[in-house]
């Protein structure tokens, strides 16, 4: 349990001190891991595990060669595995390869990805099963920390693109990574899988506060240069298709690929309405943080006008034939996704309140809300381990 959950929104009283800071004390030993050390089983390990076991490593072998020739099937096809490799499949079934998981922030996540979805096909053996997404992803709740000390220099009617943009400008991990792929997106010169490599780069290790700010800033709706900008944050003339593409068939480009696959599936189990009202399938953050992790992707989404926040695909379900249904339930699984136009609503109405704050300090932190109305939160008190120790002696003192 973090520490911060104990946090108090205002000071406790003396009395309350001692408490607090022997809790605070005891559980500061059992701070959450690094983010990767959180991965209880991560594809990588299990695999390790898998070739100290001569029985395991040579069905997994004998797997992975039987996924190379078998194609993935769309949700109304039937999945054919020869028997050989439903007899390797069945070897893996006790193995610590059938629950690992991956995380997009991680060392050789490719490799990672590519050891998932090859045991993908002892999982889905018998009835057809969904795709289900590989990442095990923690929900952080980071205070935001920002300098808006150096935003005067923008008019003070700037729209909050700009202003977003400034703070990735201050920003040197954000300012670099922008300039890389805003290098390899732009002119003459843009070749799109260059561009696609950087924007994943971007969105991947630039801070969330701040890849979300630039993409998810809020524009009044007459306000057209600013609905601009954000249309142009994944630099859509170099990222996105020159045509229109089938849907089906950038999804076909996609499911190919490993690390895309992961991504669309992850998209569609975190932003995806469970039922008729609406109801979503995990909670807004996540399914912010799936949809951000397509851009860079063939499957990449953006902002369809200056005016909204519609998004959807850079492509057609025109020519789909029999398959006419099958491709507009994708397409509207972003142009007509409730749950994630409800997330992007709100992160933008928490933009909003940042700057419309009257805050004391050029420095200041916040921390956001996981639900559907954000909203801001004064900076949390935590005892210190000097103003615990202080309290303690004069407690002693006392008796």
């Amino acid at each position: 349990m973090p520490i911060t959950h104990l946090a108090h929104p205002h000071p406790p009283t003396p009395l309350q001190q001692p408490l607090v800071c022997s809790l605070s004390l005891r559980i500061s030993y059992a701070d959450p891991l690094p983010i990767e050390g959180r991965l209880v089983n991560s594809c990588i390990q299990a695999r390790r595990k898998c070739q100290a076991d001569p029985v395991c490593s040579a069905a997994y072998h004998h797997l992975n060669s039987c996924t190379s020739s078998i194609s993935t099937p769309s949700p109304t096809q039937e999945l054919l595995v020869p028997e050989d490799c439903r007899e390797a499949a069945k070897h893996l079934r006790n193995s610590s390869l059938m629950s690992c998981t991956c995380h997009r922030r991680m060392k050789n996540q490719v490799a990672c990805l590519d050891i998932y979805w090859t045991i993908h096909l002892a999982r889905s053996l018998g009835d057809y099963e969904l795709d289900v997404s590989p990442y095990e992803d923690t929900v952080t709740r980071k205070p935001w920390k920002m300098n808006l000390s150096k935003l005067n220099m923008l008019k003070p009617d700037s729209d909050l693109c700009l202003k977003f943009a400034m703070l990735c400008t201050l920003n040197d991990k954000c300012d670099r990574l922008r300039k890389a792929y805003g290098e390899a997106c732009s002119g003459s010169r843009c070749q799109r899988h260059t561009c696609l490599h950087q924007l994943r780069a971007f969105f991947e290790k630039a801070s969330e506060p701040h890849a979300q700010g630039l993409l998810l800033c809020p524009c009044a709706p007459a306000d057209q240069g600013c609905g601009q900008r954000r249309r142009n944050t994944i630099a859509p003339s170099c990222a996105l298709p020159s045509g229109a593409p089938n849907c089906l068939e950038l999804q076909s480009l996609c499911v190919a690929d490993p690390l895309c696959r992961s991504r669309l599936v992850d998209f569609q189990t975190h932003c995806h309405p469970l039922d008729i009202l609406g109801t979503c399938a995990t909670e807004q953050s996540r399914c912010l943080r799936a949809y951000m992790g397509l851009i860079g992707t063939a499957m990449t989404p953006n902002f369809v006008s200056n005016v909204n926040i519609s998004v959807a695909l850079s492509c057609t379900c025109r020519g789909s034939g029999n398959r006419q249904e099958e491709c507009e339930q994708l397409e509207e699984s972003f142009s007509h996704n409730s749950c994630l136009m409800e997330a992007i609503a709100a992160k933008m109405r928490f933009h909003s309140q940042l700057f419309s704050q009257d805050w004391a300090d050029s420095t200041f932190s916040v921390m956001e809300r996981q639900n559907k109305n954000p909203a801001l939160m004064p900076q949390p008190w935590v005892p210190s381990l000097f103003s615990c120790t202080l309290t303690l002696i004069l407690l002693l003192s006392l008796w």
